[in-house]
C-alpha cells in the first residue's frame, strides 16, 4: 500500500470503504458503459474493464474482499431478478417461441450436452481436482443457475462464479469470430450460440445484433439454466465426478 492510500485507509472505518467500493462499483460500471457505447470494442466493455480495475484496486490499497463484498452483496443478489426480467422480451416475442419451439429445445439440449461434455473432458485432460472438475460444468449458464447447481453438485461457489464469468468474457471477445466460421447465418442460430454458451454476457451481444437475437438468446440462457438445476442432482450420478 503507497503512503497516501495508508494515511487515508487507517482513519476511516470499514463501513465507510465498503460502501465507497459499492458507490465506485457502480460508478465504474456506468462509466464504462457509456466508453463501450462510444468506442465499440470488445476489451472496454464494462464486463471485462470494471473487475479489473477493482481488483486492482482492492490489491494495491489492501483491502480485504470481506469489506468489499460487505455492501456490494446487494449487487449479487440483484442477479436473481435481472434474470427473471428476461422473460419481458420472451413474452412480447412469444410468437416466435411457438414457431421454433422445436428448434430451440434442441438447440438447448446440444449446448448443455455441448458445455457440460467439453468441460468434463478438458478437465479430465488436464487432471484437474475434483473441486474444479464440478466447477467447470456449470461455466456455462447464467450465474443464479450456475450457483443453484453448484449447491446440488457440491462445487466450490467461488470457483462455480470465476468460471462463469471467465466464460462470459470469452463468448464476448470471440463470439463474432467464432460466427465467422461457424455457419449460424439465421438469427435464430446467432442468438441461440449466445445465449446457450456465454449467457447473460452473451444476450449482452446477441442484442447488438439484432432484437430478435437478443430474445433468443435470452430464453436459449433461460432454458439452458432451468434444465441444468432439474438435472443437476444426476450428474454425480452419470458423469465421473
Amino acid at each position: 500500500m503507497n503512503p497516501i492510500s495508508t494515511q487515508f485507509f487507517a482513519g476511516v472505518a470499514p463501513q465507510w470503504i465498503a460502501a465507497g467500493c459499492f458507490v465506485l462499483t457502480i460508478a465504474l460500471y456506468f462509466a464504462m458503459k457509456r466508453v463501450y457505447a462510444s468506442a465499440k470494442k470488445p476489451w472496454l466493455t464494462p464486463f471485462i474493464v470494471v473487475p479489473v480495475l477493482l481488483i486492482g484496486l482492492l490489491v494495491a490499497d489492501h483491502i480485504p474482499y470481506a469489506v468489499y463484498f460487505q455492501d456490494t452483496r446487494w449487487l449479487l443478489w440483484l442477479l436473481g431478478p435481472a434474470t427473471v426480467a428476461f422473460a419481458v422480451p420472451i413474452y412480447h416475442y412469444r410468437d416466435l417461441m411457438r414457431r421454433h419451439w422445436i428448434s430451440l429445445t434442441v438447440g438447448v439440449t446440444v449446448g448443455i450436452v455441448a458445455a457440460v461434455g467439453g468441460s468434463l473432458l478438458l478437465a479430465k485432460l488436464l487432471q484437474l481436482s475434483p473441486d474444479l472438475q464440478r466447477s467447470l460444468l456449470t461455466r456455462s449458464i447464467s450465474t443464479p443457475f450456475a450457483l443453484a447447481v453448484s449447491d446440488k453438485i457440491n462445487a466450490p461457489k467461488e470457483l462455480t462464479a470465476l468460471f462463469v464469468i471467465a466464460t462470459g468474457m470469452c463468448g464476448m471477445l470471440l463470439g463474432e469470430l467464432v460466427l465467422a466460421f461457424v455457419p449460424a447465418k439465421t438469427r435464430l442460430a446467432r442468438g441461440a450460440l449466445y445465449g446457450a454458451s456465454c449467457h447473460a454476457v452473451g444476450i449482452a451481444k446477441a442484442r447488438e445484433l439484432g432484437g430478435e437475437e437478443g430474445v433468443v438468446a435470452s430464453l436459449t440462457m433461460m432454458m439452458t439454466g432451468i434444465v441444468m438445476v432439474l438435472v443437476a442432482p444426476l450428474l454425480p450420478m452419470i458423469l465421473p465426478i
